[in-house]
């Protein structure tokens, strides 16, 4: 497992006598939001809710090989970059967001700088080779922002899970959700099930309500959905099935496809394009309104019903496949949109198969697109571009966009 360097670290001796505790500073963020330190005998402690360069006292939580995990007791010295966290749930236990300790401007700066890290790490990138991570070209409101919550249900009420914790919490306010989602998260009802998808179109104003299991007797607002919605992105109107994905904000779907809308343009007469892992059809779509012949595959059911009513009418053909399984057709560009675990091998594999000489990925997971960077390395693509894109403010996520040239 690799790690950053070790950090330079005072006053490393527990603060107290009790068990557990230790004094430390941070050296950096990584992966997974956590602020990376060391301990008096160079082992790595992983602390949430620290921040690079401060002093804290620690609680260690649980122990692995070659690490630990603590929570943070008390801030010592704090970084200049600490606020206070505006949300009031937080301090109720709500983890769903996990930076708002943490100011904007920093928050952008540290996820470039996981990014970076990772391509260097994981795709053995180094300086030379490395091209200039871009932090996000637009600023995204950084609240009132997600369209789309995933949450766990406590005695009929919608919540978010509990820091460092799998149980949940039901809460009275979400400072991130979109307004539309405020009421469907703190004043419906959803008794018998254990866990709810809501969602709402920012721009066109309807939403949807999906418990697990299907209940009757739900108790939600007469204009709120149960199988699908639409949202407007992109220049199109899209539908989207409550199984289906959907990024959580229409405005960073705008950006998304602007960057992989003008990374295809920049090939000039290239003509075909798959778009891998294409959910309802996004990229799909932008790319035939601007004349391109595409195949979109996409292995749910229920995003290819979804992409099929909305490609209808632009010829893209839709296959309902497994990435990984599928026979690639020769394309001369490649979009791809895959999951937080990124191409792997087999995607990798599938791209390479197609015989195009560009790729876009679109990734969620810096430590997946380290991976994969080293994977198409080996396979003879080179990273011409990368830009992050900031669609989860307070939290440690981001999206990233590169563009990979052979």
């Amino acid at each position: 497992m690799d790690f950053h360097a070790p950090a330079r670290v005072r006053h490393l001796r527990p603060s107290t006598t009790e068990a557990g505790v230790l004094e430390l500073v941070p050296s950096a963020m990584v992966a997974g939001g956590s602020a990376l330190a060391r301990d008096a005998d160079g082992q790595v402690v992983f602390v949430a809710g620290a921040l690079p360069g401060e002093r804290v006292v620690v609680e260690v939580e649980t122990e692995h090989r070659g690490y630990r995990t603590a929570r943070l007791v008390r801030v010592l010295e704090a970084s200049p970059d600490r606020v206070a966290p505006p949300c009031p749930e937080l301090a109720r236990g709500c983890g769903a967001c996990q930076w708002q300790h943490v100011s904007i401007d920093a928050q952008r700066s540290l996820k470039r700088d996981i990014v970076v890290d990772a391509l260097r790490r994981n795709g053995g990138l180094d300086l030379e080779t490395l091209p200039a991570v871009e932090r996000p070209t637009i600023e995204l409101p950084a609240w009132s922002y997600r369209t789309t919550v995933r949450a766990g249900v406590v005695n009929g009420r919608a919540g978010f899970r509990r820091a460092r914790s799998h149980s949940s919490i039901a809460v009275d306010d979400c400072l991130v959700a979109h307004p539309l989602l405020v009421p469907l998260i703190t004043d419906a009802r959803y008794p018998g099930a254990k866990e709810v998808v809501l969602r709402c179109g920012s721009r066109t104003g309807e939403r949807l309500a999906a418990p697990t299991p299907r209940r009757r007797g739900i108790v939600v607002p007469d204009d709120v959905h149960s199988k699908y919605m639409h949202e407007e992105a992109a220049g199109r109107r899209w539908r989207i099935s409550a199984a289906s994905f959907f990024q959580t904000r229409a405005d960073g779907v705008d950006e998304l496809a602007r960057l992989a809308g003008d990374a295809a343009d920049e090939m000039g007469a290239a003509t075909v394009a798959l778009d891998l892992y294409s959910g309802v059809g996004v990229f799909a779509g932008v790319l035939a309104d601007r004349g391109w012949s595409v195949t979109a595959v996409e292995s749910s059911t229920s995003a290819v019903k979804d992409a099929r009513m909305n490609l209808r009418a632009c010829g893209a053909e839709v296959v309902g496949a497994d990435v990984t399984q599928w026979s690639p057709t020769p394309a001369d560009l490649v979009i791809a949109d895959p999951s937080r675990t990124g191409l792997g091998r087999a995607g990798v594999a599938t791209v390479v198969g197609s015989g195009a000489r560009r790729l876009v990925l679109v990734s969620c997971d810096a430590a997946s697109l380290g991976r994969d960077v080293g994977l198409l390395r080996g396979a003879g693509f080179a990273p011409s571009a990368i830009t992050l894109v900031d669609m989860f403010p307070h939290t440690f996520h981001v999206e990233v966009v590169s563009v990979f040239d052979r």
